[in-house]
């Protein structure tokens, strides 16, 4: 059993003009009754999270696996519920974060810039635009260790530059396009396009870039190529079209021929071991990829390779692992919303409510349990985010990756 890394699909696929309790056929819209099941079930974790924040003394100010993680759920239940309170919860969690940051990772899941684009944020909204600003600053303070590539900093969505790159793309998208000037944001995609312009040199591959984290040459979202050219491509506007169609667009197409014959993805180039479907390694991560690889470039080779991966995580997405973000059930159902914004076939939708029924019975079908249980990524903060995302699932982002 415990080699065993997914559950049985127990749910029915779609079928068109059949009532399925979750959504209007007419307009997607979610049900009243399923809206409840998701809200008694929100309502619980809740409870859980905060009996457990309580009793935390936790020194981990992430937003991956930290306390940030958490304030950014509350931003987003004071955005969905119009409720100030959560607000300033999410301002007193991470002016905590801010006293403490330590100035030495870069990242927004797993570093400082975070906790500071968050706070940005939360300040704004409060109307507090000294400290809002103040923010930004202490953020754009970190680009010449950005920018100086004969460093270890990778270039992966975790720890390294796209993570930052992140980071500064949510402040304009949250704050205004004139947040970050256009310069500062080019510069980082420039040195995001050039790190991997010296590796790709270096090992004397034949295609543009290549990108290196802990000796391997990871596909994945969360450290490999699918994350930080799904990155690169929510920033195309900072780049140059040659840039575009010469360095991403082939090393995207590349990677098209590493896919395995079931339609997943491995986890790193060479591993031909077919296991890992979860957002962090394998199909659900590169599902983002190619779907605004379609967007961007408009090519239906695109969308048939997310489609593809769309069927890889409905078949084998239900996890033992758990339900989390990262690695987990929850995180495997922005899969299917991503494919339902992207096509607005119905099938996606009914297969992410059905991810999402999965989630309701948190804790209780799962053969692991959490390193950190109260959080964003591994833990329950991420799970209560889905099951409120999905409520407007045509608005709905991957927290902390998607804009």
């Amino acid at each position: 059993m415990a080699d065993k890394r997914e559950f049985g699909n127990p749910y029915d696929d779609f079928v068109p003009h059949r009532e399925n309790g979750a959504f209007d056929l007419k307009d997607g819209k979610l049900l009243p009754e399923f809206q409840e099941k998701l809200q008694s079930s929100i309502s619980k974790l809740l409870s859980t999270l905060d009996a457990g924040l309580q009793e935390s003394s936790s020194h981990d100010y992430s937003i991956y696996t930290g306390t940030s993680g958490i304030a950014l759920l509350y931003l987003l239940l004071s955005v969905r519920l119009n409720n100030a309170s959560y607000l300033t919860r999410a301002v007193e969690i991470t002016e905590q974060a801010l006293s403490r940051l330590k100035n030495h990772r870069m990242s927004y899941l797993n570093g400082d810039a975070g906790p500071l684009a968050l706070s940005a944020v939360l300040y704004h909204k409060q109307g507090a635009s000294e400290r809002s600003r103040q923010c930004i600053e202490r953020l754009k303070g970190m680009l010449p260790q950005i920018l100086k590539l004969n460093s270890d900093l990778p270039d992966e969505i975790l720890y390294g530059r796209t993570g930052y790159l992140y980071a500064l793309l949510y402040l304009n998208k949250s704050l205004g396009q004139d947040t970050i000037d256009s310069k500062t944001i080019q510069q980082v995609v420039a040195a995001v396009l050039r790190s991997g312009q010296i590796l790709a040199e270096q090992m004397q591959r034949m295609i543009p870039l290549m990108y290196l984290w802990y000796g391997e040459y990871y596909v994945g979202a969360a450290h490999g190529f699918a994350g930080i050219l799904y990155m690169l491509l929510q920033a195309k506007d900072y780049m140059s079209l040659s840039d575009l169609n010469n360095l991403v667009r082939p090393t995207i197409d590349y990677l098209q021929g590493v896919q395995f014959p079931s339609d997943n993805f491995p986890s790193s180039l060479g591993n031909n071991t077919d296991k890992l479907v979860q957002w962090c390694h394998g199909a659900p991560g590169v599902v983002f990829l190619y779907a605004e690889a379609y967007k961007v470039f408009g090519d239906d080779q695109y969308l048939q390779t997310a489609l593809k991966c769309g069927e890889v995580v409905w078949k084998r997405g239900i996890l033992t692992k758990g339900y989390s973000i990262c690695h987990g059930v929850a995180g495997n159902a922005y899969t299917f919303l991503v494919l339902y914004q992207l096509t607005g076939d119905l099938k996606h939708l009914h297969r992410a409510c059905k991810f999402a029924e999965w989630c309701t019975s948190y804790g209780k079908k799962q053969y692991h349990t959490p390193d950190r249980p109260l959080s964003m990524f591994e833990g329950i903060a991420g799970v209560i985010y889905f099951l409120v995302d999905i409520q407007e699932p045509k608005e709905s982002k991957f927290p902390a990756f998607a804009l």
